[in-house]
Formats: structure tokens, C-alpha cells, sequence
């Protein structure tokens, strides 16, 4: 009965381990909502082309994907985290302290993050400082800052639509968030002296501005059905909705890909994801997958992820990032400085 008992055991354990195994055949990925788009499209043909299953992609938002990758090496955290911003320097450090010693930075191309609105509207074009008085908890008031008294558009400028402030956006969690808070609130308020240089960054938290959550395609969706509201996403969704909706313009700037490419919008940012090396021995196709990623096919300026809404890098700045990827070089702090 012993010996019976324990061969049942091994047998037991070596099948465990064959799924394990198995498993990390199937590269796990995580993080920004907006990178999802693009990298869906990826996975999608990694699993169509290639022997090995599609990679496992979950929408958990640019600070969620990073919190969760710097979690630990090993089984049971993801092995690539998606971001529309660039990972923190705090962030890097956490990842050292708990073993995620060896990353390497993937930069893919840029996006703008547009103030959308239902196609059924007229055009607006809004200036930052507007969208600022807009969600900002804080507003200068006769030289005070006062709880934000503001409730319709025309109560900050008589030449705005006379109609309810309500703005659908993406979660603290989110990387949109994190770029529309430096892009939008910063820019704005550092250029009112009541609040300093390094402006500032609150939200209003009384139901003008709603936490939509991780998903855009929910922000697009509500905007359709709340034709008075504006929501806060990334360009790729206005590509992919042009009948649903529409972008205003952002101080007589269009949200289109020159401008946002050359930075004449102003709310543009840089696009990422990190690889965990700690896990490329155990998760074999992890590189193969970024290597197709980082393919001018895939983000070369007639790549297939341009027509679904990303900026293409310049070629030179490409070929940069990709050969990073290539040579799997290891993320240090002072690149984030």
C-alpha cells in the first residue's frame, strides 16, 4: 500500500509539473487600457502564426499592470505589463525590492488623449485651462482657491454651451489618468500663480467627474447614450468609433496623427511595455512575442497597428527601441531620471 501511496504522489506531482509547464507556455500580460488595443491585435496573431497559445491580456490600468508585475518573479505574476506612461522611478525600485530585478523597456509609438464627445454634438474646441476649471476640486476664486463652484460649461466662459459639466475618465489606476492629470491639470495650473509652480493635480470628487473605470470601450458606449457628457480616452478609441463619436479640439488643435506626432497637440504622450527577463527561461515564447511586437509590420508608420489608431515612433527612434528589445536591456533607474 506504500509503495502504491507514493508512486500515486509522484505520478500526481509529475503531472502538476507538466501543467505548469504547460501553462507557461501561454505568456501572461497585463496592464494600460489604452496599449490593450494594440497589443489584443498582437496576441491575436502571435496565437495565429506561431505554435504557441494566445497570450493572456487583461485591461488592469497602466499603475494596476505595474503594481501587479512588480509583485514578484515566478509563477502566479504576469510576465509583461502594458503602460501608457513610463514606469516610475518609485515603481522600479519596488520591483528590485521584491526580486524583479531585470526588466527591459519596450517604447511602441505615442498617443493623444482626447476630450471626446457623441458625433451628434456640434464641434467645440476647449482650451486647457477650461478643461482644468472643469474637474479641478480647487478653482481660483476672487484670488481665493474654493471648492469647485462651477456647473455648467458657460459658468467658466459665457462662450461655452450652457449645458451640465459631466465628465466620464479613467480611474486613479490608469496611465490616461496619470498623463491627463500632467498633460491637462499641471500644464494649466502651473501657469496660474495661486498655485505654484508645480500646479496641481486634484479631481473633483462631487459626481461631475465619473470614474468610468479600466474599459474606454464603456467611456465610448455611455457617450453614445449621455449625448450632453465628455469622456476622457485614448486616440485609438476615436479611430475605431468615428460614427459614435468625435474629439473636440484642444486650443484649435485637431486630434489627428501629425499633430499629435509632432506635439502640436498638446495632450500627447509615450506609449510602453515592460518584459519581465526573470521569466524567459520558464515562459519560452516571451520573446518571440515581443520581437513580433516591436516589428515595423506591426508598429512601422504603414504597420498594422496604425490603422487602429497608434502614432508611429520616427524610423530612427524605432529602430532604437527595438534593438533594446533585441539586446534585452536591463532597465536602471537613471533611465527613468
Amino acid at each position: 500500500m506504500n509503495r502504491i501511496l507514493k508512486t500515486t504522489v509522484i505520478a500526481a506531482a509529475v503531472m502538476s509539473v507538466a501543467g505548469v509547464a504547460q501553462a507557461r507556455d501561454q505568456i501572461r500580460i497585463v496592464g494600460s487600457s489604452t496599449v490593450y488595443p494594440f497589443a489584443s491585435y498582437v496576441t491575436e496573431e502571435f496565437g495565429a502564426l506561431t505554435n504557441y497559445p494566445t497570450p493572456v491580456i487583461e485591461s488592469t490600468g497602466s499603475g494596476g499592470g505595474i503594481r501587479l508585475f512588480c509583485n514578484g518573479v515566478g509563477e502566479g505574476t504576469p510576465d509583461i505589463t502594458n503602460a501608457s506612461r513610463r514606469m516610475k522611478p518609485s515603481e522600479l525600485e519596488r520591483c528590485e525590492e521584491n526580486g524583479v530585478t531585470d526588466i527591459t523597456e519596450a517604447k511602441i509609438g505615442s498617443d493623444g488623449i482626447v476630450l471626446g464627445l457623441a458625433a451628434s454634438n456640434e464641434p467645440i474646441d476647449l482650451t486647457l485651462e477650461q478643461i482644468f476649471l472643469a474637474v479641478a476640486a480647487q478653482v481660483p476664486v476672487d484670488g481665493e482657491l474654493v471648492d469647485n463652484p462651477y456647473t455648467n460649461w458657460s459658468d467658466i466662459d459665457a462662450s461655452l454651451p450652457d449645458r451640465a459639466i459631466s465628465i466620464y475618465g479613467p480611474p486613479s489606476t490608469s496611465g490616461t489618468r496619470d498623463a491627463f492629470e500632467e498633460l491637462v491639470m499641471e500644464a494649466a495650473s502651473a501657469e496660474m500663480d495661486i498655485y505654484g509652480e508645480e500646479g496641481y493635480t486634484d479631481i473633483r470628487t462631487d459626481g461631475v467627474y465619473i470614474d468610468a473605470g479600466e474599459n474606454d470601450n464603456l467611456i465610448v458606449q455611455r457617450l453614445a447614450e449621455d449625448t450632453g457628457a465628455f469622456g476622457i480616452f485614448g486616440y485609438s478609441f476615436l479611430v475605431e468609433n468615428p460614427d459614435t463619436i468625435m474629439g473636440a479640439t484642444i486650443g484649435g488643435v485637431e486630434p489627428e496623427v501629425e499633430a499629435i506626432s509632432s506635439g502640436e497637440y498638446p495632450v500627447a504622450r509615450s506609449l510602453w511595455f515592460y518584459l519581465k527577463n526573470q521569466h524567459a527561461d520558464e515562459v519560452t515564447p516571451m520573446y518571440e512575442y515581443a520581437n513580433m511586437f516591436m516589428e515595423d509590420q506591426m508598429i512601422g508608420s504603414d504597420g498594422y497597428l496604425v490603422d487602429i489608431g497608434l502614432i508611429p515612433l520616427p524610423e530612427a527612434e524605432r529602430e532604437q527601441a527595438r534593438q533594446k528589445v533585441a539586446d534585452r536591456v536591463k532597465l536602471v533607474a537613471a533611465d527613468l531620471e
